[in-house]
């Protein structure tokens, strides 16, 4: 009888399950090509930005395992069928409300700039929202009056007390406003607190949020994430705008989160956070009261038969002579609603166009707008904060601003803190302002809610606070840009093919 050497079923079962092992490898390998193959399919056909296109393409293939992971929580617009439902259930009746609207207020366009009408018209058939005359406004341009403010028309509400933020940090002025609803409350003010589910997550769960609830008041978190609803809920759709509403007859809208700028960030190292926000009188409060109301009916199980009748949206009178349009974006508008808006207002610019925001990421369309609108002769400044939070849009940033100066804009540097608050004045006849930052992800998958304001006086007022803003910063040098450090413009590069994407 034949014996095999010591050893040989040893080295026979050891090869056997290296060879299994490479099948295996073999196999996996052509799965997830077969994978980045489909997830480039679907890119391509859903018909994107070329920029975005692309962006996911290098994603899905230049990252194993992380790339089409990443496409798949984050690529598509996944609302979660319970609220694309809610949606669906909500624009018939909203759209009768908002047609309502203009028959009330008709704009005189006579008295503004020939250019108002036109971008007014595009933002209408757009987003839905009409621009409406005869509001009276104040620009609030430092937290401490804003906080003051809001809390004086808070302790003043009879009805109802509205509010809608990313962000609601406990602290300070904040919880003075806490304390003002829920004083509210107990006058039997109906308030609802609206936040989101991940920018006010430390809230949610805080003694805070549980002493509004015990007081009567409603506390909705819109948005909710966690693991359990990635596959169905694309995670980092967020709720960004800032909307107050009281008694349906006053309303606030900007840039300022519920946060004292005291307590909020202090370990980034940007400084404080610097915000405007605009108290607001008259027809255009409805509008705003409307946006609430549906945001609430989308995130709560409130009929909006129930919010109509106790929500306070109605008519308002005539307060003073500013036309406002609200423009509420986001994912279920078409896409790019929002920047052909702004981008309109680019090209509609004759003398001097000023922007400010704390992001800027831009599409090519916006770049080659600001670049347009410089080589014609038009003063172009563009104001953001020297630091910012995020080193990825830091740099994606960095990446445009060489471009910009070449063509004539002028980029400044802002040194008093975040500047946080998001504004863009043209010719002084009319601005955009409120929660838009100047980036994809404020375009196309936030929630936000601008405005449209026809008025030369508050354009007048709005300029003045950004020439505040200017007197803070410092232009860049394109001859200094340029000698910047070969590796930095490496990192900026990258960054910028992400951009589409941030």
């Amino acid at each position: 009888m034949n014996r095999l050497p010591p050893g040989t079923a040893i080295l026979a079962t050891v090869s056997d399950i290296v060879e299994q092992v490479h099948w295996t490898a073999y196999v996996l390998l052509a799965v997830h090509v077969a994978v980045q193959l489909v997830l480039c399919l679907r890119v391509i056909m859903r018909r994107l930005s070329v920029g975005e296109s692309l962006a996911w393409i290098l994603v899905v293939f230049g990252f194993p395992l992380f790339g089409p992971l990443s496409y798949l929580l984050m690529g598509e617009l996944r609302l979660g069928r319970r609220r694309a439902h809610r949606f669906i259930e909500l624009f018939p009746p909203i759209q009768e409300w908002l047609e309502e609207l203009p028959e009330r207020r008709q704009v005189d366009w006579s008295r503004l700039g020939v250019e108002c009408e036109p971008l007014s018209r595009l933002a209408m058939n757009s987003l839905g929202m009409p621009s409406l005359p005869g509001n009276k406004l104040e620009l609030i341009d430092n937290w401490q009056s804003i906080f003051q403010q809001l809390i004086e028309d808070i302790d003043a509400a009879k009805q109802t007390c509205h509010l809608e933020f990313y962000i609601w940090h406990t602290g300070g002025k904040a919880c003075e406003v806490s304390d003002a609803i829920i004083r509210a409350a107990g006058r039997g003010v109906t308030c609802r607190v609206l936040v989101d589910a991940m920018g006010s997550r430390a809230f949610l769960r805080s003694d805070v949020a549980e002493s509004l609830q015990n007081a009567g008041v409603q506390v909705q978190a819109a948005l909710p994430g966690g693991l359990l609803r990635m596959p169905f809920v694309r995670f980092d759709l967020r709720l960004h705008r800032k909307i107050v509403v009281i008694d349906g007859s006053i309303a606030y809208t900007g840039s300022q989160n519920l946060v004292d700028p005291r307590f909020f960030k202090q370990e980034s190292g940007v400084g404080q956070w610097v915000d405007a926000m605009v108290r607001i009188q008259g027809p255009a409060v409805e509008s705003l009261a409307i946006t609430f109301l549906a945001d609430w009916f989308v995130e709560s199980d409130d009929s909006l038969e129930h919010l109509r009748e106790t929500g306070g949206a109605t008519a308002q009178p005539r307060h003073g002579d500013s036309a406002v349009q609200a423009l509420p974006s986001g994912p279920v508008y078409r896409s790019d609603s929002i920047e052909q808006v702004l981008i309109m207002a680019v090209y509609a610019a004759r003398k001097e166009i000023i922007l400010t925001t704390p992001y800027f990421v831009p599409s090519e369309s916006l770049r080659m707008a600001l670049e347009s609108a410089a080589r014609r002769g038009v003063k172009v400044i563009l104001i953001l904060p020297a630091k910012v939070d995020s080193i990825l849009v830091r740099y994606a940033s960095q990446a445009f601003k060489g471009d910009l100066l070449r063509a004539g804009v002028r980029v400044a540097n802002f040194k008093g803190g975040l500047l946080h608050t998001k504004s863009v004045t043209v010719d002084g006849e009319m601005c955009l302002f409120g929660s838009l930052n100047l980036d994809p992800r404020s375009f196309q998958l936030n929630f936000e809610i601008s405005l449209a304001i026809y008025d030369t006086e508050f354009n007048q007022k709005l300029r003045e606070l950004q020439q505040t803003y200017l007197d803070q910063s410092q232009l860049m040098d394109l001859e200094t840009w340029s000698k910047r450090p070969t590796k930095q413009r490496f990192a900026e590069n990258c960054a910028r093919l992400l951009g589409p994407l941030l």
